[in-house]
This record gives C-alpha cells, structure tokens and sequence, in this order.
C-alpha cells in the first residue's frame, strides 16, 4: 500500500512539474527559464526537482516521450504502407509532434528545444519508412532511401511549425509526399531501364 502512495504521489509532482513548465515556457523564453522558476511554480523544492530530472531538457525530453511515435501512430492508425497518403500523413503527424505540448513557438524554443526534439522524430520516421519499404526495397537501398524520406518528412512538417512558410500544413504534407513518391517513381523508371 506504501508503494502504491508513494507511485501516486511521485506521478502528481511530476505532472505539477510538467504543468509548471508548460506555463513557463509559453511566457518565457526557454533559455530564460530556470529550475527556480519550475519549482516555485509547481511548488515543491529544488531537491524534489533533481530528485525526478537533471535540468530543463531532461523534463521536456519526459514530457515528449513517446509523442513522435504516438503522433504518427494517429495519423496513420496503426498501418504501415508506403504511398502518397500515408507520406502525407506521416508530415501530418511531425506538425502534430512539434505541436505538442501547445506551447508558443517562441525563438528560443525552436533554437535550443527542435534540435534534441528532431532526433526523436527522425528515428521515428525512419522506422515507419523502412518497415513499409520492407517488400519493395533491399536492404542498400533502405539505408539509402529511407533516411533521406525521413528528413524530408521532417524538414517539411519543420518548415511549417517554424512559421518558415505561408502554406498550410495540409499542402505542405501534400508536397512533401509528392516529392517522395514522385522520387520514388524515378528511382523504378531508372531501374527499368
């Protein structure tokens, strides 16, 4: 029963942590945010802070988790196929991604927080793509493709949550997938020669 308490509580600090930080971070740039300012606003000491994260970056690397594979997990309800839509839906779910926690996208945060995010992501994408590539590639040609579809994928769904461009995240994961399949289709054409 102790252990039970103790998990219970353990869970409310942190999410009064996460909480804290969330508010923080849509008023303040990142940068500016210290473990002060985290833990008065959730109300618990610094040890409590240390006692569940290292820094700043250990809590939001926490609070993401899993969300790239959960983003991409409801954008393509669990099916693994490699063509337009599912491209387009994999874009789809990078702008869900760095959405997430709904945070303004403040200078800093897209400066020092979507670098460490970014490799989440991609690792992401690359095992979506190189599972719905399993049948139609070998395995060279995974480890060439596969990681350059997933920057793509990345970069467009970056491209928008950064405000870079003006086109909605609709055509941007509409344009993306076209250069994908597109690309691909070329690589069969010259293959057929």
């Amino acid at each position: 029963m102790a252990e039970k308490v103790r998990n219970i509580r353990t869970t409310q600090t942190k999410q009064s942590l996460i909480n804290a930080f969330i508010q923080l971070v849509s008023i303040k740039d990142f940068e500016k945010i210290t473990i002060a300012d985290i833990t008065k606003g959730a109300q618990v000491n610094r040890a409590t802070f240390y006692a569940h994260f290292n820094d700043k970056y250990e809590l939001l690397g926490y609070m993401m988790g899993d969300s790239a594979s959960t983003a991409i997990l409801n954008r393509t309800q669990g099916e693994v196929k490699f063509d337009q839509a599912s491209m387009q839906q994999l874009v789809l779910a990078l702008c869900d991604f760095y959405q997430q926690p709904n945070i303004q996208c403040r200078s800093s945060y897209v400066s020092l927080v979507v670098p460490q995010l970014k490799d989440k992501a991609v690792n992401e994408l690359k095992a979506y793509l190189t599972r719905s590539m399993e049948q139609i590639l070998t395995a060279d040609e995974k480890s060439m493709y596969v990681p350059i579809f997933a920057q793509m994928i990345h970069e467009g769904a970056l491209q928008w949550a950064t405000g870079q461009t003006v086109m909605s995240r609709e055509e941007v994961a509409q344009r993306v997938a076209a250069l994908i399949v597109g690309g691909f289709k070329v690589r069969n054409e010259y293959h057929t020669l």
